[in-house]
């Protein structure tokens, strides 16, 4: 049970919401929308995140910061942003004084995301940041503490736990619908060929268990509503004059309180897609479980879980604009973030002992 609820505390239900301290976020005149800046103008930013923005209710696409110059025309031109909302790197910090952006959202390769957000944090503006949180764990300590001193929101983006069929799965680890959970599977991958130049490096923040595993591994804290206690690992891979580097394969299994594993498996090289739960009374699923739509199941007692139906992303971000008007926790806050780095760091160090096992703190 406490590992339960140490999670529950983890994933921000009972956190208690951080004051807004700058005039222009503590608005005597109420705003129905929240203006949102993106950080890095690549393929998650122009197909995902920026159209999901015109599909949101409580925030929207105001400004952009980017190191391309050929890119602002063209998203100018598309979203009527202003010049002065546009920013490059280095003029990002000039945000502080820009009262149309309330929330900066960090977009960049995962070794970049520690220095962009806490610049974000210091000028004054919430933070969303997307999965994985960071590097290291250091680095994910430096940006809760850099939003808790600036008393500003910070939102990990974890689209999938905003999805209504894997609020279930969430839900379903409480009630225990077919008893005592015993076991789970939870794999993601994909055939990246060529591979993104960025994924293929340490230093940026490269590797499939960055990129692809933290799915498995946050589904599978959020499946049994519990942490893990140990964990063991092994990397892999087919193409090794690609993945010099970082891996291309990597499989790892949890173990939890209660004699419940997870099995989880994710990948560069192969196509995978699931999240299966085997509990004592019968069993349940998502195939796939990460896709960003379609995200469906069924449970052994013929149970169908449909298609959600709605854009993850604008849900996501919703949700998250919501927390910051109403002030109130937001769904995933920075520590669900940081557990997982925690973790996956330790899962890099049992790859590198041929599969030690490893306990968890």
């Amino acid at each position: 049970m406490s590992n339960r609820r140490h999670f529950i505390k983890q994933s921000g239900l009972f956190l208690v919401a951080a004051s807004l301290p700058f005039p222009n976020f503590l608005i005597q005149r109420k705003k129905e929308k929240l203006g949102v800046a993106l950080v890095g103008l690549g393929n998650y930013s122009t197909s995902q995140l920026a159209p999901a923005l015109q599909e949101t209710s409580f925030c929207e696409l105001r400004g952009i910061v980017t190191g391309s110059p050929e890119k602002i025309p063209v998203w100018q031109k598309k979203y009527g942003i202003k010049d002065s909302n546009v920013y490059n790197y280095e003029t990002m910090p000039d945000i502080t004084n820009n009262e149309e952006i309330d929330v900066i959202y960090i977009v960049l390769p995962t070794g970049m995301h520690a220095e962009y957000a806490i610049k974000a944090a210091e000028a004054g503006k919430h933070v969303w940041c997307e999965k994985p949180m960071a590097r290291t764990a250091q680095e994910c300590r430096n940006i809760i503490k850099a939003c808790e001193e600036n008393k500003v929101k910070l939102s990990i983006g974890y689209r999938m736990q905003h999805e209504a069929n894997t609020q279930k799965i969430i839900k379903w680890a409480e009630t225990k619908p077919f008893g005592a959970i015993k076991s789970l599977e939870a794999e993601a991958g994909y055939y990246g060929s060529p591979m993104n130049p960025w994924k293929l490096k340490k230093e940026m923040g490269g590797g499939a268990m960055y990129d692809m595993g933290v799915y498995p591994l946050n589904a599978a804290r959020y499946s049994t509503g519990m942490e893990p206690i140990a964990v063991s690992a092994t990397h892999s891979t087919n193409r090794p004059e690609i993945f010099t580097e970082v891996d291309e394969t990597t499989s790892f299994k949890l173990e939890f309180a209660d004699g419940i594993t997870a099995n989880c498996k994710t990948s560069f090289g192969e196509s995978l897609n699931n999240l299966e739960i085997n509990c004592e009374n019968g069993w349940y699923y998502l195939r796939p479980f990460q896709s960003y739509s379609g995200v469906k199941g069924k449970a052994s007692d013929g149970t169908i879980l449909p298609p959600f139906g709605k854009n993850q992303q604008a849900v996501q971000m919703d949700n998250d604009a919501r927390a910051i008007l109403n002030d109130q926790p937001v769904l995933v806050p920075g520590e669900d973030g940081l557990r997982d780095i925690v973790i996956l760091e330790k899962i890099y160090e049992s790859a590198a002992k041929d599969g030690e096992r490893i306990v968890l703190g």
